[in-house]
């Protein structure tokens, strides 16, 4: 099935076709009545005389009609503008020769550059986003310095210059204002030539070499400017810290997450002398208390839900006898047999110092290390990676002491070691953490209410999407309460008196009877005691990085989700290696981080992956998509399964193959997910990917069932009888 997002009706409709056929009239008498002969050297000096006796008639009138004049050829991309301006300076000397075409040239620009942008960048956004991202993301941030070398530098086109500047995100105010200042010095040189006009005789010595050498360099200025500007910056930023004459290390890591133990192993691999610091356990989050743990524990989640299911395989469905303890000594020992990947060990070997304490950055080049015994070590090195992850944010409601508040770091140890045979939890949140939660305990036969604020689980995801997940997760026993806002915590008087949660829903009061609250409201990088505040780093949510993931400090990065702007531990690794590269071989070349084609999966029954837009971005951004969806219960593999549940959706650009995103939902969607993120990765369209085998039966044929989906929609219906003829013809001849 293949859909479209709807353009716009009404009256913008013929916004678009008027002002072609306006510029089209324009164009067409322009030269139909012969003005383009006009407009040159030779006509100007032929009427030179002429427009000199008028002038002095009629001063307003004909400046006023040259300006009208100028405008129209400037805005339409009309020949003669050069000449006009050469008119300027002959017809009204060089000063107001030079303030008329100043402000004609300019609003002329202005005019072109808005009808540009009427015409030309939905359509051009629409079909070229992905190409258009970085650039916009350069004009957005250096647009001006753009604008101006290439105005004040007059060997680049005119009119290619409003072209290219309408499909960026630059604002029509500050392109005017650019244009006009850029636009000067040229413009004073064309003027002043134009005050000897009958000496000229041609348009190719106006600009002579070592005037166009001096423009040229004119163009330099703002980026010379601002580089000096930086430089500046950057020498008060360092000047209050005495730089050590030699370091001790190439490379200092803080925090052995995987950011931090990628950027460290990277380092080792090309020879750096480089030091780890952590704090805590090796692995981070990920390995102790995140993406390890919690898939363990959703694997026997989801054993416990398929023996209850047994009838969907022809099996008598039976209750599997639950013991918290022994599953949570089960995910202990998943992590357990996991942790030498990323062991002190395991490190030491491959060349890289460990060192256990709590890192603290007294310089830009020294990190004071505090280890558990009180001791303290110094170190210097000429570049430090900060890696020192995030941590779950925990609200401060009133009450919040009288109830085990956990959270995905503490939730592992308090259900690992509870006497309670089914401890009744509430789950606070709707994002991809409380939803893998709440099913898998409630999977495992635990009592659990999920508390969300809005009216849907997974905000990130379309709402086909999060509808899906709803479903199953009501399905496995999670009582949902959607809309619902928490105002406090409270617990029973007397011993062993329940833990109560105070929800409001609309006009009235919940109170939900608890054994824990499970607060997963979401992650926030670790900030206060590194030192930043006083080096005066810029943080936010995150740490401030550049393109390159430098801070303000252009020797220390950060990566991971420190940085941002995602927490996935395979956009953390993704960062690292730009990290390490650009510290230790950057004053060589320097590497952008790429975020382009990032996945991400939410690891529920069924599962949800995506990877680029989603119909709520296409919508939210007015990017015309195609929207072709396969679903599962067609798949051969999927019905023997029994797992029916979800689609592939596909995001296209009108009339293309070209993937801007994809959704999946099913089965071991985050590994169906590879193939189309390796798709958007290098450019390859839905029609490679339906020109490709895929082995039957398997799950993966529901991605070239997708691109078939989307061939099939695209089938010549119009040459259908004319191939029935020939059929026929041939069944007959």
């Amino acid at each position: 099935m293949s859909s479209s997002v709807s353009t716009p009706a009404g009256p913008q409709r013929w916004r678009q076709p008027l002002l072609i056929a306006a510029i089209v009239l324009v164009v067409v008498l322009f030269f139909g009545l012969g003005l383009h002969r006009q407009l040159t050297l030779e006509g100007l000096q032929r009427a030179h005389g002429a427009l000199l006796e008028r002038r002095a008639q009629a001063p307003l009138l004909v400046g006023g009609g040259y300006v009208l004049i100028y405008v129209l050829v400037a805005a339409l991309s009309l020949p003669g503008a050069a000449v006009l301006t050469l008119a300027g300076g002959a017809i009204f000397g060089v000063g107001l020769g030079t303030l008329l075409v100043s402000f004609a040239s300019s609003l002329g620009a202005l005019l072109a550059f808005l009808v540009a942008r009427t015409l030309l960048r939905d359509l051009v956004r629409r079909r070229f986003a992905r190409q258009l991202a970085p650039i916009e993301a350069g004009v957005a941030r250096d647009g001006v310095l753009y604008l101006l070398s290439l105005r004040l530098a007059p060997v680049f086109p005119f009119f290619l210059v409003n072209l290219l500047m309408a499909l960026t995100p630059m604002r029509a105010a500050s392109f005017y204002l650019t244009s006009q200042i850029g636009m000067l010095p040229g413009t004073f040189v064309y003027v002043n030539a134009g005050t000897q006009l009958a000496q000229l005789r041609g348009l190719g010595g106006i600009l002579s070499p070592p005037l166009l050498g001096s423009l040229l360099l004119l163009a330099l200025f703002p980026w010379l400017a601002k580089a000096a500007t930086s430089y500046w910056q950057t020498w008060r930023l360092y000047r209050r810290w005495p730089r050590p004459r030699h370091f001790d290390r190439n490379l200092i890591v803080i925090g052995a997450g995987a950011a931090g133990l990628v950027t460290s192993y990277i380092a080792a691999t090309v020879k750096a002398r480089v030091t780890l610091v952590e704090r805590a356990e090796m692995g981070g989050d990920c390995l102790n208390t995140g993406c390890v743990p919690s898939k363990a524990l959703i694997s026997s989640a989801r054993l416990a839900a398929r023996m209850r299911r047994a009838d969907r395989y022809g099996l008598e469905p039976v209750e599997p006898r639950l013991s918290v303890r022994q599953v949570f000594a089960r995910v202990a020992a998943k992590v357990e047999a996991i942790a030498p990947h990323d062991s002190v060990e395991r490190y030491e070997g491959l060349g890289v110092e460990v060192l256990r304490g709590h890192a603290r950055l007294l310089d830009p080049w020294t990190v004071a290390i505090r280890t558990g015994d009180g001791a303290e070590q110094k170190l210097t090195a000429r570049v430090i990676v900060l890696a020192t992850g995030a941590e779950p944010v925990r609200p401060d409601w009133p009450g919040a002491d009288a109830v085990p508040l956990l959270t995905s770091e503490t939730v592992w140890s308090w259900l690992g070691s509870s006497d309670l045979e089914r401890p009744r939890l509430v789950v606070l949140g709707g994002g991809p953490i409380a939803c893998e939660l709440a099913q898998a305990l409630a999977q495992l036969g635990l009592p659990i209410t999920q508390i969300q604020r809005s009216e849907r689980l997974l905000n990130k995801e379309d709402a086909d999407v999060a509808a899906e997940v709803q479903q199953a997760l009501a399905a496995d026993g999670v009582t949902l309460l959607m809309g619902a806002q928490v105002l406090g915590f409270e617990r029973q008087p007397g011993p062993g008196g329940a833990a109560m949660v105070l929800v409001q829903r609309g006009d009235r009061q919940e109170r939900i009877a608890c054994d824990a609250v499970l607060c997963a409201l979401g992650r926030r990088a670790r900030l206060t005691g590194y030192g930043l505040e006083d080096l005066g780093i810029p943080t936010g949510a995150t740490v401030t990085t550049n393109a390159y993931l430098q801070t303000n400090y252009p020797n220390i990065y950060a990566a991971g989700d420190v940085a941002g702007p995602f927490q996935f531990t395979h956009t953390a690794a993704h960062q690292a290696w730009y990290a390490a590269v650009n510290a230790l071989f950057g004053n060589l070349r320097a590497f952008k981080a790429d975020y382009r084609v990032i996945p991400r999966t939410t690891f529920t029954e069924p599962e949800v992956a995506s990877v680029g837009l989603t119909e709520a971005d296409a919508e939210q951004q007015s990017i015309a998509v195609d929207v072709t969806r396969f679903p599962l219960h067609e798949l051969d593999r999927a019905i023997v399964e029994s797992a029916e549940q979800g689609f592939v959706k596909v995001l296209t650009p009108p009339g293309s193959d070209r993937i801007l995103g994809a959704t999946i939902v099913g089965d071991h969607a985050g590994e169906l997910l590879a193939e189309f993120v390796l798709a958007m990765k290098w450019g390859l369209g839905l029609s490679k990917i339906f020109a490709t085998i895929h082995a039957y039966p398997t799950m993966a044929e529901a991605n070239k069932f997708a691109a078939a989906s989307w061939k099939k929609q695209r089938v010549p219906h119009h040459l259908m009888p004319w191939l029935r003829r020939y059929h026929a013809w041939r069944r007959r001849s």
